[in-house]
C-alpha cells in the first residue's frame, strides 16, 4: 500500500492506494504557522489511514517547497513556516519509516504521467496555475528534480519577450520582479484586470473573472486575452529549452476552458520550430493530482 499526503498551507489531504485504487481518503485543515504541530499532525494523520484500511504502508509527501540538497533542510515554501526546518528527517523519525518527499508540482506532474491526461507521454511537463504557479517535470515515469531539486521551477524566472508596459514588472515574494508567477498566478489575473479599470475589491477572483468573460463583459476579455499570451511566452520557453510531449495544466486557472483553445494557437510565434503542435491539455485527476502523485513517489514493491 503507497500512501500519500499533500501538506499545504491551508489543508493537508491523504490517500491511501493500491495500484491505482484508493483504499481511502480524508482531507483535514492545516496547522497554519505551526511547525511542530505540522509533524504531530502528519504522524497522527498516517495513523489514521493506517487504521482505517488495516494495514501499513510507504509514505510520500508533496510540500510546497523542497528540500534542500545542500542542507537537509526546507526552502523556498510558501508555508513559510517549514522554511529552515529538518523536515524529512522529522518525520521520518514521527513515523518510524523512511519518506520520500518532493515538490507538490513534482506530485502532481507525476500523477498525470502516471495515470492521468499524460500516461503514455514520455516527456511530461506540469504546470500548476491557481495562487501560485508551479511547474514540474516527469520523464519515462520519473520525476527529474534536478541537481538543486528546483527543475520545473518556471514561475520564477522573468516572463520572456516581455513588452514595454510589463518591465520591470510586479515585485514577487521571492524578491525579484516581473517573474511568471506575478502575471499567471490568480492574483496576477486579478491584478491584470483591475489595471485594466476593471474593480479592484476583494471579491473579485479569477474564477469571477473568467464567468465575467463569459457573459461578454469587455474589460474580463481583454483580461483573458493579455493572460493567454503571457501563458504562451511563458509555455513556449518551456518548449524551447525542454520540449515536452505534451503540457498539462493543473490549479484553478486550469478550468478556464479558453486556453485550450487560444494559448496554443499563441505559442508558434515564440517556438524555435517549423510546427508547435504541442498538446496542452487539462489534468485528469483535478485537485486529487497532488495527493496521488506523492503517494507514487514510491514504485511498486519498494520500502516493504
Amino acid at each position: 500500500m503507497r500512501i500519500g499526503i499533500d501538506l499545504g498551507g491551508t489543508k493537508i489531504e491523504g490517500i491511501a492506494l493500491e495500484g491505482a485504487d484508493v483504499l481511502c481518503r480524508r482531507r483535514i485543515p492545516a496547522p497554519r504557522g505551526n511547525y511542530d504541530a505540522t509533524v504531530r499532525t502528519v504522524r497522527d494523520f498516517v495513523a489514521g489511514i493506517q487504521h482505517e484500511t488495516g494495514r501499513t504502508g510507504t509514505v510520500g509527501i508533496g510540500i510546497p517547497g523542497a528540500i534542500s540538497t545542500s542542507s537537509g533542510l526546507v526552502k523556498n515554501a510558501n508555508s513559510t513556516w517549514m522554511i529552515g526546518k529538518p523536515l524529512a528527517a522529522d518525520l521520518e523519525r514521527a513515523l518510524g519509516r523512511p519518506v520520500r518527499i518532493s515538490n507538490d508540482a513534482n506530485c502532481f506532474v507525476l500523477s498525470e504521467a502516471t495515470d492521468g491526461a499524460a500516461k503514455h507521454a514520455r516527456n511530461v511537463f506540469g504546470v500548476i496555475i491557481g495562487t501560485g504557479t508551479g511547474g514540474g517535470i516527469v520523464i519515462d515515469g520519473e520525476v527529474i528534480e534536478g541537481r538543486h531539486r528546483i527543475a520545473g521551477e518556471w514561475g520564477h524566472n522573468p516572463l520572456p519577450w516581455p513588452v514595454p508596459d510589463e518591465l520591470p514588472g510586479p515585485s514577487c515574494y521571492c524578491g525579484a520582479c516581473g517573474c511568471i508567477e506575478t502575471f499567471l498566478s490568480g492574483p496576477g489575473l486579478v491584478a491584470t484586470y483591475a489595471g485594466l479599470g476593471g474593480t479592484a475589491s476583494a471579491s473579485v477572483t479569477a474564477a469571477g473573472i473568467a464567468t465575467q468573460d463569459e457573459a461578454g463583459e469587455a474589460r474580463a476579455s481583454q483580461a483573458l486575452a493579455l493572460y493567454e499570451n503571457r501563458l504562451a511566452r511563458a509555455l513556449a520557453g518551456i518548449i524551447n529549452v525542454l520540449d515536452p510531449d505534451i503540457i498539462v495544466l493543473g490549479g484553478g486557472l486550469s478550468n478556464i476552458d479558453r486556453l485550450y483553445r487560444n494559448v496554443p494557437a499563441l505559442w508558434g510565434a515564440f517556438v524555435f520550430s517549423d510546427s508547435a503542435d504541442t498538446p496542452l491539455v487539462k489534468a485528469m485527476h483535478g485537485d486529487s493530482s497532488g495527493v496521488r502523485g506523492a503517494a507514487w513517489l514510491w514504485k511498486e514493491g519498494e520500502g516493504t
